[in-house]
């Protein structure tokens, strides 16, 4: 059945690029390929392009459908892509995650040259994580190329991957969540300053970003800025292998961190965590019917997430410390499970609606809701740490999704004394009786468990229905 344009939509964040768009008819995702985009779709399909990144799992998938579900006489092709099941964003991303992505577009280009085409634009945001492995969505990005002409992605990829890469690797982890500010990639003047004088050893950093910048803000930010007008496909594709050692070379250890180490550093004897697992396995298999997306909030290094994506759920491990991440992320990537998403995600301040009229980027709860949420040894931090009243806090759960398994931490446990030793308040209202009583309000209890050996108690809610 053809589009009716009076029921699609485009989606928000799909309006930059003339040459296609992304729009949603009756729930199902499309991309309308616009005429004049049509010479460099057919030099895609033609070239083998297309059919070589697909097979090897770098682009996503599409399958082509009749033309007339476009949404208007701008349409040459209408493609619906593979689903992706969870849309991320670079400042969620951890060190590994984001040089991954950087890589991942770095050999997409120099396939893309080997084949007559080249990429015209290199944002991070044409990268998503699927099933496990960062995979191109963009399949309009890439043009026919033309020899001597630079490449006009250059100093976007240097923007969206090689300053925050820098600044992540010399100066914080968390320098990513810098592109939720600047969602246009770090300027690389700015970067240049903040980096310490030792990276211009580095011969990569040097030519790419401290010498770029200057160049920058000699030439107003043309894309002639780049050193590389007028280059032959053999000088691009050096300066393309400079760019890819380069962030390959780039490092971070997930240490030194609080939060890191947390659980091999808690109270938990092994009986006891033991048993806290087989109850958050036994309380996921007590939801029905079987959910299909599960949030992990507080995941850590994702301990209890992989108990959910070994039952082959969709399940997304967020944290706010990003060494928790890198390390959750490197023993996905080591053991791979398709299944389970590490991301960084501050619940205090989670990601906002961002960009043009606020709609370029969705907020966390603007990307729906989970079937299933997990607040395992989170709540404490919320109450005490952030002063987050207990019905502030179940009332946010139950607009993140439907069932809740949660965590009680008494002031007793060694690891609520911490955060009191360091607060002057008495938290006189943090018990058990009143977090009962306020999460009433919004859950039914399905089933309560004392973690042996301890003094905390799990608990399986269902939300209220009203």
């Amino acid at each position: 059945m053809a589009c009716d344009p009076r029921l699609a939509s485009r989606v928000a964040s799909s309006f930059r690029d003339p040459s296609g768009f992304v729009f949603k008819d009756q729930g199902v995702l499309y991309r309308q390929v616009n005429r004049c985009y049509e010479e460099a779709f057919r030099v895609l399909d033609e070239s083998g392009l297309y059919n070589s990144l697909v097979s090897e799992g770098l682009l996503i998938p599409h399958v082509q459908v009749p033309v007339e579900n476009g949404m208007d006489d701008q349409a040459v092709a209408v493609l619906r892509p593979e689903p992706i099941s969870f849309i991320s964003y670079p400042y969620e991303w951890c060190f590994s995650q984001l040089r991954d992505a950087a890589l991942l577009t770095l050999d997409i280009q120099l396939r893309s040259l080997d084949h007559g085409m080249s990429l015209k634009d290199a944002s991070a945001y044409n990268v998503q994580f699927h099933e496990g492995r960062p995979v191109f969505i963009d399949t309009l990005s890439f043009d026919i190329y033309r020899e001597g002409r630079p490449w006009v992605g250059y100093r976007q990829f240097c923007e969206h991957f090689l300053a925050p890469l820098a600044l992540m690797s010399f100066v914080d982890p968390l320098a990513s969540r810098m592109m939720s500010v600047y969602i246009d990639g770090i300027p690389l003047t700015m970067a240049s300053k903040m980096l310490p004088g030792r990276t211009r050893a580095n011969l990569g950093l040097l030519i790419h970003l401290h010498l770029h910048a200057k160049t920058q803000s000699r030439v107003a930010k043309t894309v002639a800025s780049a050193p590389q007008s007028g280059m032959s496909k053999t000088a691009l594709k050096g300066l393309i292998d400079n760019l890819r050692s380069t962030v390959a070379g780039l490092r971070y250890s997930p240490t030194g961190t609080v939060w890191a180490d947390y659980i091999d550093e808690t109270n938990y004897t092994s009986e006891a965590q033991k048993h806290k697992e087989q109850l958050v396995s036994e309380f996921i298999d007590g939801i029905n019917p079987k959910p299909e997306v599960v949030w992990d909030l507080g995941a850590n290094t994702g301990v209890y997430s992989r108990i959910a994506s070994s039952k082959e759920i969709r399940t997304i491990a967020w944290d706010k410390d990003p060494a928790a991440v890198e390390k959750s992320y490197l023993a996905t990537r080591a053991a791979p499970d398709p299944f389970l998403l590490p991301l960084i995600q501050d619940l205090t301040n989670p990601s906002p609606s961002l960009g043009w009229a606020g709609c370029e980027r969705d907020s966390l709860a603007g990307r729906g809701r989970a079937d299933a949420v997990m607040a395992l040894a989170l709540v404490h931090h919320l109450a005490i740490g952030n002063n987050v009243p207990f019905g502030d806090i179940a009332a946010y759960f139950s607009s993140l999704g439907e069932w809740l398994v949660v965590e009680f931490v008494p002031k007793e446990d060694t690891q609520v004394q911490r955060l009191l030793h360091s607060r002057d308040l008495d938290y006189l209202c943090y018990d058990q009786d009143t977090f009962e009583q306020d999460f009433s309000e919004r859950f039914d209890l399905v089933r309560k468990e004392p973690i042996r050996e301890t003094s905390r108690v799990l608990y399986l809610y269902r939300g209220r229905r009203t």
